[in-house]
């Protein structure tokens, strides 16, 4: 199956994609940072004593009254979630136009829900988080049910069981920051490409292009690589039972030329490599994080 991978296909420039994004996008940016009702089933003090109890948080949430979560991470690292929020919205609103109230989203790895939450908002009729460990779904329901959103479900999942029979098909998949903590992300990524009907959209560290070939049986016969999987040893860190670790300390980060197979093996017929906006986060703008939008 041939697969078309281009870059750059976003026009930034182009004055009536902007007024799609930007709608939607001040949208889901005022419904994440801005004001928002509080629900009555929930006192002031037990808002404030579940963010304290929650603690620590990976993303910030404005739940109006002024409750915040506050993230744990440095400031400038945070740009990293505002960068590919950014790209999926754009991605996500040029693909389905008109019909972003008519499909349905899962959030594979949705950790504490920040994606999910901004799929909801920009209209999406029902929103599935699924996640490993269940104290990013705490966090994730909490968030839900403070705010009072009324299209979003998480649940407990790992991406290596999912399938149509337990799940069901999305048009819409997104893969956030997720890939490259995985043991089996070629699993993964089949089994995201069978639930998916429309667009998966990945974001994904990336290690350094390794370029060769390798003898295969014999001295004379050769395969070229088709990019690399670095081995990373996340064990320190998921003892620590830190929650941005995969579900066991073996962590495999692809090169692209190795991200760009792989969906193509994985049943995508189509892939396109987005360019970051102007303002995106250094690893973005370096090339160490892509993201990139995966069509059936």
């Amino acid at each position: 199956m041939a697969v078309w991978v281009r870059s750059n296909v976003i026009d930034y420039s182009s004055t009536s994609l902007q007024a799609r994004i930007v709608f939607h996008a001040s949208f889901a940016l005022r419904w994440l940072y801005t004001m928002m009702e509080i629900s009555d089933s929930m006192t002031s003090k037990e808002i404030e004593k579940q963010i304290t109890d929650l603690e620590p948080w990976f993303y910030e949430f404005n739940l109006g009254n002024g409750f915040r979560t506050k993230s744990a991470l440095p400031t400038d690292v945070q740009e990293i979630f505002h960068t590919r929020l950014r790209m999926t919205q754009d991605v996500v609103v040029q693909h389905f136009k008109d019909r972003l109230s008519k499909i349905q989203c899962i959030d594979v790895g949705c950790h504490e829900g920040f994606y999910s939450m901004a799929m909801a908002s920009l209209g999406v009729s029902r929103v599935l988080g699924i996640d490993v460990r269940e104290k990013s779904l705490a966090k994730a329901k909490f968030v839900a049910d403070t705010i009072q959103s009324q299209n979003i479900e998480f649940e407990a999942g790992n991406c290596e069981d999912l399938s149509i029979e337990n799940s069901g098909r999305f048009e819409l998949s997104l893969f956030l920051g997720v890939m490259y903590h995985l043991e089996n992300p070629m699993r993964c990524l089949r089994n995201i490409a069978s639930i998916t009907t429309d667009l998966c959209v990945i974001e994904t560290q990336v290690v350094t292009e390794v370029v060769g070939s390798t003898e295969w049986g014999a001295k004379d016969w050769t395969r070229p690589y088709q990019g690399v999987l670095a081995l990373i040893d996340e064990s320190d860190e998921f003892s620590a039972g830190n929650a941005e670790t995969g579900a066991s300390p073996v962590a495999t980060c692809p090169s692209l030329r190795a991200l760009l197979f792989m969906l193509k093996q994985a049943g995508f017929r189509r892939v396109d490599l987005i360019k970051p906006p102007p303002g995106s986060y250094e690893q973005h703008r370096r090339g160490k994080r892509v993201v990139c939008a995966a069509y059936k």
